[in-house]
């Protein structure tokens, strides 16, 4: 079904304030139409009121009757109406029922006195405490159904099972005899609901009228603002990778910047935390953008020997983090052209050399010209300047490659034979073998050559 935040006036999609959406089944025709709301008893929870208060409120502002089946959980408001109709009507509730008036926050109770006739709000978030101001029918049915106040379930779920079994066996009675207070089109004759008592001198002898309500010290306070924040931390972290993949850069960028400024880069285990953090982000092979843009400038050929090991925690065996880099340092070069345009054959061996860049990663970015990260005629001009070394690593490579082949013809003498015409080679034998081979450019239809004469 999903769930949306409390206050959906709040955007924020990690805002932790969550609650179920309403969902709403149309039953019965003609006269006996009717809606129930399936999952008002989830809903309410997450609000901290009973699921009676909204089934009520929807009445009122429908002009319908409603019905409560505590049994089974059905909470019902007559004629017909749409779950996004009635999840509108839940905004105006919670606005006038549930948020703080001080920090908008939805962790309040409902204080209600019957002596003196007044609904009170609560807040344990911020320790606010006052008269409900919202002048509605729903605060003549709230005076005479008033929320359980027990202290020792203060702060627990308002609907939770078993003290519903456990006050619907004490109160049974009680209720029994109150309900004819209530207005006529409710059922609450039929089963109170375990969450409505009644704080009158018949149920209890000893009210004198005392409000149960959260500690409002100081210290209470701060300690529920700590709690606040640390499930606010607990929630980030949890939902991080829901965020777009520019908010993750943005935060790892915030990231290294700070250690940047606090000197810390060059220490590894700031080092290990930048990688594990890029690593819980998904956006490891990105960073090496990041870290372009943060560690280097003008000064880039003392800078790269000096962030060497941070550098090599990102793209070793890393191809697509060694591609980023390239853009990153594209970017560069085309921010400091005067200085740097001239540098790029030596800059490019410097990173070849340190193992940051390898071989096959410079010579694909040098297969093609991108406009990705720096304008096509920028772009080009880097490509041109890097042509001179990367002519020089593909004839490294070549040479490599024949010097490779050349090891594989070991044991294999070549020589010089003068009866053949004009410089014609032949493999000779190695000394302990007694095979034999037909020297090179000699021609199948030649005389047959004596090889003991050779």
């Amino acid at each position: 079904m999903g769930s949306v935040n409390i206050n959906r006036s709040v955007s924020d999609a990690f805002y932790r304030y969550k609650m179920p959406r309403i969902v709403a089944k149309v039953e019965g025709k003609g006269n006996g139409i009717k809606t129930v709301i399936v999952n008002m008893t989830e809903v309410a929870k997450a609000l901290g009121r009973p699921p009676t208060y909204p089934t009520k409120y929807f009445g009122c502002e429908l002009g319908a009757q409603t019905q409560f089946d505590f049994k089974n959980e059905r909470f019902i408001v007559n004629g017909s109406h749409d779950a996004i109709k009635l999840q509108d009507l839940l905004d105006g509730f919670i606005r006038k029922f549930v948020l703080c008036p001080g920090c908008d926050n939805p962790e309040t109770d409902l204080i209600v006195s019957a002596k003196r006739g007044t609904i009170s709000t609560g807040c344990k978030a911020c320790g606010y405490h006052g008269i409900l101001k919202e002048n509605h029918k729903l605060n003549t049915f709230i005076l005479k159904n008033p929320p359980n106040m027990n202290p020792a379930v203060q702060g627990s779920s308002l609907t939770e099972g078993k003290r519903t079994k456990r006050s619907k066996k004490v109160n049974g009675d009680s209720q029994g005899t109150n309900n004819g207070d209530a207005q006529g089109d409710e059922e609450v004759g039929l089963e109170a609901p375990a969450d409505l008592t009644f704080n009158d001198n018949t149920a209890n002898d000893e009210d004198d009228g005392t409000e149960w309500a959260a500690d409002i010290s100081e210290e209470a306070v701060r300690a529920r603002m700590q709690d606040l924040t640390e499930g606010a931390k607990n929630i980030t972290i949890t939902d991080d990778l829901e965020k777009s993949e520019k908010e993750r850069l943005d935060m790892l960028y915030e990231m290294v910047k700070t250690k940047r400024d606090a000197g810390l880069l060059e220490n590894s285990q700031a080092q290990k935390e930048l990688v594990n953090e890029a690593e819980r982000l998904e956006i490891k092979s990105k960073a090496t953008l990041i870290l372009a843009e943060l560690l280097f400038n003008q000064n880039i050929l003392q800078q790269v020997k000096k962030h060497h090991s941070l550098l090599l925690r990102f793209t070793h065996e890393d191809k697509k983090a060694q591609k980023y880099l390239m853009g990153g340092l594209e970017q560069v070069i085309s921010m400091h052209r005067d200085t740097l345009m001239n540098k790029v054959p030596g800059l490019l061996k410097l990173f070849y050399d340190m193992d940051i860049l390898t071989e096959p990663a410079i010579i694909e970015w040098a297969d093609k010209v991108s406009k990705k990260y720096v304008s096509k005629d920028v772009s080009q001009e880097i490509h041109n300047k890097a042509a001179p070394f990367i002519k020089w690593l593909k004839e490294a490579e070549e040479e490599e490659s024949s010097d490779s082949k050349d090891e594989s013809d070991e044991g294999v003498e070549i020589e010089y034979n003068d009866r053949v015409q004009v410089s014609q080679m032949k493999a000779a034998p190695a000394p302990t073998s007694k095979t034999s081979k037909i020297p090179a450019g000699v021609d199948d239809d030649e005389d047959d050559v004596d090889i003991d004469a050779i």
